[in-house]
């Protein structure tokens, strides 16, 4: 289904002579699609969660016209702990808003490094104007709050990556 969607944003882009460049932003994620691929387009930085589309004629053939060329940039992976420990995750068991403290200013349920307990409130997701308490699940310690305070989450998203003790 997304792919279709990006070939409909490609064939649109390409049949334009007005428009150079779309942008779509949804549920965190982002797809950039521009015409032509110049050497300052592809020194660009990139937010982690946005893929790239870009359209770059191929080199021309022989009695065939150019075709532009669809590119795309997964997200950069995140930086991984070290392998020999076994982390667990505490992932969303919904889609929501993620927040790190029971109200705006209140100090957050946990930071990194400190110790849970099952049971123990780590974050809050709101879906449909419901707060959801979310608890660990495991003893150990908060190794990385792996989503940000009020931005979207997604259902199985790894919110906190915990060190069993």
């Amino acid at each position: 289904m997304l792919e279709s969607k990006i070939r409909k944003l490609i064939r649109l882009l390409e049949e334009s002579d007005s428009i150079s460049e779309i942008e779509i932003s949804s549920w965190g994620r982002k797809i950039r699609i521009r015409k032509g691929l110049t050497e300052n387009n592809h020194s660009n930085s990139h937010k982690n969660s946005s893929q790239e589309l870009v359209l770059a004629p191929l080199p021309a053939q022989p009695q065939v016209a150019a075709q532009p060329q669809a590119v795309i940039q997964p997200p950069p992976q995140p930086a991984t702990v070290a392998p020999e420990k076994k982390l667990v995750a505490i992932k969303s068991p919904m889609v929501g808003t993620f927040y790190r403290a029971p109200a705006p200013g209140a100090k957050p349920y946990i930071e990194a490094g400190e110790e849970v307990k099952p049971g123990q409130v780590v974050c809050i997701v709101e879906a449909m104007k419901l707060m959801n308490e979310i608890e660990s699940e495991v003893t150990g310690r908060i190794v990385k709050i792996c989503a940000e305070n009020a931005q979207a989450v997604e259902f199985g998203q790894d919110l906190f990556l915990v060190e069993p003790l």
